[in-house]
């Protein structure tokens, strides 16, 4: 097939460190959804596996366009997303007393999981075309406008943890433009000043997860219920774990979103110390290896791409594992290639395809 006619040119670190991490998924996800699929009839494995058939199909032919015909309509695409997340606020469809999933031929999506990767593009565009412009305040006033436009949309679904991950993406990307460093600096400090302003606008649900996280014992039949039990089951799984299918906190329910936003939890209880650092390391490679990416593309704009992909994963895993372990407040951030969920993982393989694109089509230093 045309798509595989390069493959001797792909990265196959990438490659390799993917499949591992989607094998993985698969095992872990059988096991954490199997009451589930006897309580439901719902059969998560084989969802998820579609989901994956569709993902790659749209991941290689991601990979195999060149990343500047997709910057060249980034601001097209940009502007259709921002309608999209206007029209989810407007009839989205509501679970769990957020407003964050639209139907599109009869497939239920969650449009925030593509908003990051097209709000990179226009990034990418906008600070690549004209990098000397970082070193100006009116320079700054199109990529402020850029990220904060869906990020705000996001927030207002309310999807916390998507809508926070915009402003360290949007950072990295402006350091790697040359963004002045007492600009850099401002925006930091003004952000973190605005913080408690933000409690004001945060659900009572949210704000009872921050309580939470700063005192875990404040509501342990309520808010703090899931983490506690996250904790458990990380603890219980001690140095090589309990085994597959034999943990305890997963098969006997006490664990809520384990097969989603917690399935880390069933990594620990399962799989032990050993697994999880298997995975935090194959984790690690695959971050290090989109650094290396950014590091050796000499187009900024492919180097900005990369750079805003590989924060986009890097912020995914230190949330989710983080607030598995009880070392960051809930937000309901999925683990990526592993987690269930058909729009985080399309979303996740699209990112890994611009990472694969960027190093395919890059011109080197």
């Amino acid at each position: 097939m045309a798509v595989f006619s390069d493959i001797r040119n792909w990265d196959r670190v990438v490659m390799g460190l993917l499949a591992l991490l989607l094998l993985f998924g698969l095992v872990v996800l059988f096991s954490a959804s199997s009451q589930k699929q006897a309580d439901t009839g719902k059969n998560f494995v084989i969802t998820q596996v579609i989901s994956l058939i569709a993902g790659l199909s749209v991941m290689l032919l991601v990979a195999r366009t060149n990343y500047h015909s997709f910057l060249s309509v980034a601001y097209i695409i940009y502007g259709l997303q921002v309608g999209v997340l206007i029209l989810v606020l407007a009839m989205g469809k509501t679970a769990l007393g957020a407003q964050r999933w639209i139907s599109v031929g009869g497939f239920t999506m969650q449009p925030s999981e593509f908003a990051k990767i097209i709000t990179i593009l226009a990034l990418a565009r906008i600070i690549g075309d004209a990098p000397q412009k970082l070193r100006t305040v009116s320079g700054l006033i199109w990529p402020l406008l850029i990220t904060f436009v869906p990020m705000l949309l996001i927030f207002k679904q309310p999807d916390l943890g998507t809508a926070i991950v915009f402003l360290p993406i949007f950072l990295m990307m402006l350091w790697v433009g040359g963004v002045r460093l007492k600009y850099f600096v401002t925006i930091i400090a003004s952000g973190l000043l605005s913080l408690p302003l933000l409690w004001h606008f945060l659900k009572d649900y949210q704000r009872d997860r921050l309580m939470v996280f700063i005192n875990p014992d404040l509501d342990p039949l309520g808010a703090g219920y899931t983490i506690n039990q996250s904790k458990i089951a990380i603890g219980s799984g001690m140095f090589i774990g309990k085994g597959w299918l034999a943990g305890t906190q997963n098969r006997l329910s006490f664990l809520p979103e384990r097969h989603t936003d917690f399935i880390f939890s069933v990594v620990g209880e399962e799989w032990g110390y050993i697994g999880t650092m298997c995975v935090l390391m194959v984790f690690l490679f695959l971050l290090l290896r989109g650094v290396r990416i950014a590091e050796t593309t000499h187009d900024l704009s492919g180097r900005l791409v990369a750079t805003g992909i590989t924060t986009l994963l890097a912020l995914h895993v230190i949330i989710n594992i983080g607030m598995t372990l009880g070392l960051m407040p809930v937000v309901g951030m999925p683990l990526p290639f592993i987690s269930y969920g058909g729009s985080a993982l399309l979303s996740n393989l699209i990112a890994l395809g611009f990472l694969l694109n960027v190093r395919l089509h890059r011109t080197v230093f």
